[in-house]
């Protein structure tokens, strides 16, 4: 039976089926954002409520993390149930007059699909488990323990760790890339595939704009389950995981990132364009060869839309040289690859403390990004100037975080509850028990005090997007020159004759530039951008268009 009767776009909407492309997503972390029923997590109606201030900002979609049905072992990255809506967030009619109230005002939603694994309590797994010879049983990752009883290979799980989980069921192991409640699934079977491509379609017929695919990379495993070789000690300082995490000692070659992976990908895109105007954001979890997979996932016109990595999600502080470098080697890998740039998300340190960055820096950072060729991802509460909160380790919930502390303290300081209103009740998210404390310092940096005061960086974030939509160069031009020079970052971007451009200064120390040849104006006065010119301010920026003599 069919419950799902679909939620039609607004009209101005399917006017543009390329949104996507330049476009600025809004990241929604549900248990976090609003809580609408005071038993202190956030949830659907609450984001409805909350809407109006999203579309205030100037984004074009918005992407929700995983609500769907759920133990909660990783909130709710450990699917029970792809087709209903976990309790905790509401029910599956919270979720259509989401939609509908996200499109009335001219928003798009995107949500979080979780297709590599499924919690250990999904019916599937239930069914595998049972036995090795149902019609589920290779639904899974399942191998048999090497003579000595050890697991088949030496692959870690990036929450530490072997990647093998014993089961006396079936007396084998099964792969699990994440917690071991989370086992992946087999997408050699096609049953598999064709199983997760019912999901999207449910959700596609039901109205959604498009998908965000968590660790996008991680389908596919290699099937003759070859050990991974040992990575250099110097490679290890670029990795998706923290330091103290053996997973960084592996060049996780078999794992993950199989050319099998391909077909799917090729098929799940195909399901989407059955519908006008839906957008497939993948994310590549991979730290030596992130950019690669990225132009292999997103050429041509028959995979995903967008893809983004973790190479502005690092510790390492974003440089004029190391922003030229990672565009080098797009262009040179796919110069095709449409990139998604995000600084923050809720899995890494908020950047705001990760690059330990002023008001003034974070202004040049966000005009940045909305400077560069690609799309962009924004996280609840950067606008705000967030920093990471400082969660104790008696109030931690992730387990990531009680795994690895106290030298990694987890994913919860970037996860605490959004902040409305600086001397309401738990500033304004909802019930005095919160899921996650509200820290005292955002409370202080709440949205009701931004928006009365006109110098606050909600206002720039919203300028700065607002300078991005109206100059078609920045959101979908070519980037026809793009230059390092000690801490200045300039750039050309060019569309259809209009030329833009862009300097910017990553330092707290005034710099020098050189401007390229032309009748340069601003058009970023009311970003606090500069006049064309030599010199720099620190953290200076210059967004000015090319005129005729």
């Amino acid at each position: 039976m069919n419950m799902q009767s679909k939620v039609e776009q607004n009209p101005s909407l399917a006017a543009n089926p390329d949104w996507w492309k330049g476009g600025v997503i809004y990241q929604i972390y549900p248990r976090s954002f609003q809580d609408s029923n005071g038993d202190g997590i956030g949830d659907l109606p609450g984001i409805t409520q909350r809407l109006p201030y999203i579309a205030s900002l100037g984004v074009d979609a918005i992407w929700i993390s995983p609500f769907f049905k759920s133990p909660m072992k990783d909130f709710g990255y450990d699917v029970s149930d792809y087709r209903d809506v976990d309790p905790m967030f509401g029910t599956l009619d919270d979720f259509k007059e989401l939609l509908r109230a996200a499109h009335s005002l001219g928003l798009r939603v995107m949500i979080d699909l979780v297709l590599s694994h499924t919690s250990d309590v999904h019916p599937w797994f239930a069914a595998s488990r049972a036995s090795r010879d149902n019609d589920k049983s290779d639904w899974y990752v399942w191998a048999d323990a090497q003579p000595d009883g050890t697991p088949p290979n030496n692959w870690l799980s990036i929450f530490g760790g072997s990647a093998w989980q014993w089961d006396t069921r079936r007396e084998q192991y099964y792969l699990h890339n994440f917690l071991s409640e989370q086992p992946d699934l087999n997408f050699h079977s096609p049953d598999v595939q064709d199983a997760l491509l019912d999901v999207a379609r449910f959700w596609l017929e039901l109205g959604v704009d498009g998908f965000r695919l968590d660790t996008i990379n991680f389908y596919f495993h290699d099937a003759k389950l070859r050990s991974n070789p040992a990575l250099s000690a110097e490679a290890r300082n670029a990795s998706i995981a923290p330091s103290v995490n053996p997973y960084n000692y592996q060049d996780h070659l078999y794992s993950k990132n199989q050319p099998e992976n391909l077909a799917f990908l090729e098929r799940l895109r195909a399901l989407c364009d059955d519908y006008e105007g839906r957008a497939c954001l993948g994310e590549v979890g991979d730290a030596q060869r992130g950019l690669e997979i990225m132009g292999e996932y997103t050429s041509g016109d028959n995979r995903m839309h967008m893809c983004y990595g973790f190479e502005f999600l690092e510790d390492k502080p974003l440089t004029a040289t190391f922003v030229k470098e990672v565009f080098d080697r797009l262009e040179a890998v796919s110069p095709e690859a449409w990139a998604c740039w995000a600084f923050s998300n809720h899995d890494v340190e908020r950047f705001s403390s990760r690059w330990n960055l002023s008001a003034t820096a974070l202004r040049t950072h966000i005009t940045l990004m909305m400077c560069l060729r690609g799309s962009a991802c924004l996280y609840q509460g950067e606008e705000l100037g967030l920093e990471e909160a400082d969660v104790a380790f008696e109030d931690l919930q992730d387990p990531y975080g009680i795994e690895f502390w106290p030298e990694f303290k987890g994913r919860d300081g970037c996860r605490t509850p959004m902040v409305w209103e600086t001397q309401a009740e738990s500033a304004g998210f909802g019930a005095s028990e919160t899921w996650l404390p509200v820290s005292s310092e955002h409370a202080a940096m709440a949205v009701d005090r931004q928006e009365a005061d006109p110098e606050a960086l909600l206002h720039h974030y919203r300028r700065a997007i607002a300078l991005r939509k109206a100059h078609p160069a920045l959101s979908v031009g070519e980037t026809t020159w793009m230059e390092a020079k000690g801490s200045v970052l300039s750039m050309i971007r060019k569309h259809e004759g209009s030329e833009i451009l862009c300097v910017t200064n990553l330092s707290g120390v005034a710099a020098s530039a050189t401007l390229p040849a032309g009748n340069w104006v601003s058009i970023a006065d009311d970003l606090g951008g500069q006049a064309p010119q030599r010199d720099l301010e620190p953290w200076g920026f210059i967004v000015a268009t090319k005129k005729d003599a």
